[in-house]
């Protein structure tokens, strides 16, 4: 997403008002699906943190999803700040609905809007007994949005439905058997008394004419946003988090038990870095979840490696790990309280999932792992030269006995016992190469060893 701030207009500095009007410009272009939706809502809440004067939605579509236009419909009627919708120059079936959640509407000269009726995704019609119940849905959730807005409601109704016949007093705008759509003229025709325009709340050539007729030349500052890349792939990091979330922290748990020299640990921060990316470009959140999930991940790491204060630091780095991860995917709203229900479920039920996915996975590599190909090229052997033993059957045996470390632990590496080299983790952290250890235990992986 490319945010240029501060384009302005008209007049040099020296001439321009005291303060600007901060007006903040959002793309609603092209097919309406989850990258609009996503530059959406992103732009309201940076528009509430900058203290945004105006919102404008600069939209060129035929429409697309019913479902992602009620989505921004529901963020529309989240902002608590002034909004418009410029028509630049369609706003064909859902744009119709999107446009209708903002205060005004404005066209440009050739500017259309209507024919919103709901279609399968290819255009084609459906069951009759399924349309009536989603055009009455529709038309009570344009009502909602409408409501104080003069003729708006009526005229959505009129786009909507076929059956719906519009009427101003005894002038019929749009008979029973047709769809209603709107020329820039047409939406600014005055009826009723006292006359009131149809739907426009005017018209202007260009976005600077606009801006120009709402806070005088030179009087306002726009931030305008960009649809790009990024949020094409938010959609499919979003898709895919619970998986990422599963894949990240296995990483991080392979990191603590093998000697990979930190290779897991690169995998876990970059599959764990594109779930906080998604979210981000998403507008769920910022960058602070990512900051709490490295204090997390810092405090596990002094835990297992040089401190071992029972298991405390790692468990608060633990909750911190875990509450960032809910809290990047939590679609929180600045100065709103958050309702639990709302806010948290979704996020729970994936960070879940995802935990489940790290569990479930962690436990078969425990159980494979070991005999497997992969675990060999893991083994001292890419290190020195020589291979370690694997744990015997009675590994059980060897524990009591003397160790002694033959690389350094931290808290992972390997000992020799009798003459046999083993992988070994350190219970009390750091152990330098040579130093005296005794076995304690012995897991799927390797012994347990403690300093002597």
């Amino acid at each position: 997403m490319l945010i240029v701030a501060g384009a302005r207009a008209g007049t040099p500095a020296a001439a321009a008002p005291a303060k600007e009007a901060v007006v903040f410009v959002i793309p609603v272009n092209g097919e309406i699906a989850d990258p609009v939706f996503y530059i959406l809502r992103h732009g309201l809440k940076e528009a509430i943190a900058q203290k945004a004067d105006l919102v404008v939605l600069d939209m060129h579509t035929l429409g697309g999803s019913a479902a992602t236009a009620l989505d921004m419909m529901e963020v529309l009627n989240k902002y608590p700040g002034a909004t418009l919708t410029y028509v630049n120059n369609q706003a064909m079936s859902a744009g119709a609905f999107i446009a209708a959640a903002t205060q005004e509407i404005w066209f440009a000269p050739d500017g259309v809007i209507g024919a919103a009726a709901v279609v399968t995704s290819e255009g084609q019609d459906i069951p009759e007994t399924m349309r009536l119940k989603l055009t009455s849905f529709l038309r009570a959730k344009t009502r909602a949005v409408s409501e104080g807005k003069g003729y708006r409601g009526d005229v959505l109704a009129a786009m909507i439905d076929k059956d719906f016949e519009l009427k101003i007093g005894d002038q019929v705008i749009k008979a029973k058997g047709e769809l209603l759509s709107l020329t820039a003229m047409e939406a600014t025709k005055a009826y009723g008394s006292p006359p009131q325009p149809l739907l426009a709340a005017g018209v202007a050539k260009n976005l600077e004419e606009l801006l120009a007729k709402k806070f005088g030349p030179g009087g306002y500052a726009v931030t305008r946003l960009e649809v790009t890349w990024s949020e094409q792939l938010a959609v499919w990091l979003n898709a895919f988090s619970a998986v990422l979330i599963g894949l990240g922290l296995l990483a991080f748990f392979l990191e603590f038990k093998l000697p990979s020299h930190g290779a897991f640990a690169v995998v876990g921060a970059v599959l764990l870095g594109a779930v906080f990316l998604g979210h981000d470009v998403a507008g769920f959140s910022g960058h602070e979840p990512a900051l709490v999930f490295a204090i997390g991940l810092v405090l596990l790491a002094l835990e297992m490696v040089f401190f071992h204060s029972a298991g405390f630091l790692g468990v608060v780095g633990l909750l911190m790990m875990l509450g960032s991860l809910v809290w990047a995917l939590a679609d929180l709203w600045p100065g709103e309280p958050a309702h639990w229900g709302d806010a948290f479920a979704r996020p729970l039920d994936q960070v879940g999932l995802g935990v489940v996915i790290a569990v479930v996975l962690g436990a078969a590599l425990a159980k494979f792992l070991p005999d497997s190909w992969f675990f060999d090229k893991l083994t001292v052997r890419s290190i020195t030269g020589s291979t370690s033993q694997p744990l015997p059957a009675e590994s059980a045996a060897v524990v009591g006995k003397p160790a002694e470390a033959a690389t350094t632990l931290a808290p992972s590496g390997y000992v020799i016992v009798e003459g046999r080299r083993y992988e070994a983790f350190c219970d009390t952290g750091l152990a330098e190469k040579g130093s005296a250890l005794r076995v304690v235990g012995v897991d799927n992986f390797r012994l347990i060893v403690t300093k002597t």
